[in-house]
């Protein structure tokens, strides 16, 4: 087992990560900036190295600093949670080139995986269904690309080969509008991800998004945890995710896991990794991988019993999977609220002191937080400060219990989403399940 990492990230993951490694024995390292130095993390950990200033550029992003901080504190691996590196394949390489273990795939895999037009030619060449569309980078020729919108046939969506987090998409409705479209995300994607790259896709009117989470290990051995449905959004952003998703039978899952069980073993991924897709009609349309841990992971754990985040950790020290897919049986039903420091109808940030924080509990309840009172906010990264994640035999056990906990939940001092996600667990329509990804947006009249 490796002996002491360092976390690379901040907040609730960050404390997530430190936890699990306790139950391991893992000594732990909590890198921060200046502006993190009262994180929870960063107070429970055996030791704490400051990485830089404020901005995350200086920072949670400064891979020469996170690596000298492993160097300083004679650390085994790190681990890169979610978001700033954690699919950066050069900071993976980096950190295996310094001696180091990278909690996450091989640097190759997450370059193969996390460029979008590369990753559906990996699905589409193992029979993995993917969205109609270009199938290769948009080139400069207008007149092809007018024709390739035309076959596909309209509406379309433009989207940055190297993008995520639902930045640098654009949906066209008509060919009057395509080459300004294809041009604006052009310059979008190169500013935001240093990619200009674009493809073109067939836009569904009315998917559902639903994500198989997979663990593989060094052996060649690979399982799915089922499927999540995080059709709950808003401007691309997952607001609200379950587990299993409504609807989904178990043909379909034992069918589609089956699929990506495979295209994970051709590509020789390793640790935990997610594959996304758009559900419409009936059929699975894949669009990205994520080769990291996810946000929404907690609900997949609470049905399967397994801790995915000391799997990585048993993996990348090298051990099998002590499962088999016939091991893997899932119990009833899990939501995840994700709680943001904002506005509920602004959705305006609202970073600050935290006078009091009063976390649920009761039968079937989990918090996931960084959070404690006298904790102040701070304005300069994502304002995600608390999950709350219900269990139940069955959902609907769950969304009273997730109903009972935004009802008992305190914060004050800042303001929280907690209104919004009262709201929509309060819908008829949500107590139905199966709702598209442009519900909400309908709902709150942003569409």
């Amino acid at each position: 087992m490796i002996d002491k990492i360092v976390i690379a990230n901040r907040g609730e993951i960050a404390l997530r990560i430190l936890r699990a490694c306790r139950e391991l024995g893992i000594k732990t390292v909590a890198v921060h900036s200046t502006a993190d130095a009262n994180l929870k993390h960063v107070l429970l950990a055996d030791e704490s190295v400051c990485i830089g200033p404020p901005a995350s550029g200086k920072s949670y992003l400064n891979m020469p600093s996170i690596i000298a901080a492993a160097e300083l504190t004679d650390a085994a691996a790190i681990h890169p949670g979610y978001g700033f590196l954690s699919e950066n394949a050069d900071f993976a390489e980096r950190v295996e080139q310094s001696g180091f273990t990278f909690i996450g795939p091989k640097a190759e895999t997450i370059r193969m995986m996390g460029d979008k037009v590369s990753a559906i030619k990996v699905m589409k060449q193992h029979g993995v269904p993917c969205v109609p569309g270009s199938g290769e980078p948009l080139g400069l020729d207008n007149d092809e690309n007018l024709k390739i919108a035309k076959d596909i046939g309209y509406p379309v969506i433009i989207k940055a080969s190297g993008g995520g987090g639902g930045r640098g998409m654009r949906v066209v409705h008509n060919p009057a509008a395509l080459i300004h479209s294809i041009n604006v995300t052009r310059s979008e994607a190169l500013a935001a991800f240093g990619n200009d790259q674009v493809y073109m896709e067939k836009f569904l009117e009315k998917p559902r998004h639903i994500e198989f989470q997979i663990l593989a290990d060094h052996h060649g051995y690979v399982i799915h945890l089922g499927e999540r449905d995080c059709s709950m959004q808003r401007r691309h952003q997952k607001v609200i995710e379950e587990a299993p998703a409504p609807g989904i039978t178990d043909a379909q899952r034992h069918k589609m896991g089956e699929r990506v069980v495979e295209a994970c073993k051709a590509v020789g991924y390793r640790s935990a990794g997610t594959l996304e897709f758009l559900y419409q009609d009936g059929e699975f349309y894949f669009i990205e991988m994520n080769t990291r841990i996810q946000v929404e992971h907690p609900v997949t754990e609470l049905i399967t019993g397994i801790d995915l985040v000391k799997a990585q950790l048993r993996i990348a020290s090298g051990e099998k999977l002590p499962w088999r897919q016939s091991d893997i049986v899932l119990r009833g039903h899990a939501l995840e609220c994700r709680i943001n420091a904002e506005d509920a109808k602004t959705f305006m940030p609202s970073p600050g002191p935290v006078r009091l924080w009063h976390a649920p509990g009761g039968p079937g309840m989990r918090v996931d937080s960084h959070m404690y009172s006298g904790y102040a906010v701070p304005p300069h990264y994502d304002s995600l400060i608390a999950k709350l994640i219900t269990y139940g035999e069955d959902r609907e056990t769950a969304i009273v219990r997730m109903r009972n906990a935004l009802a008992e939940m305190v914060v004050e001092g800042i303001k929280t989403n907690a209104a919004l996600h009262q709201e929509i667990l309060a819908h008829a329509a949500f107590h139905q399940g199966g709702l598209d990804i442009h519900y909400l947006e309908r709902r709150l009249g942003l569409k």
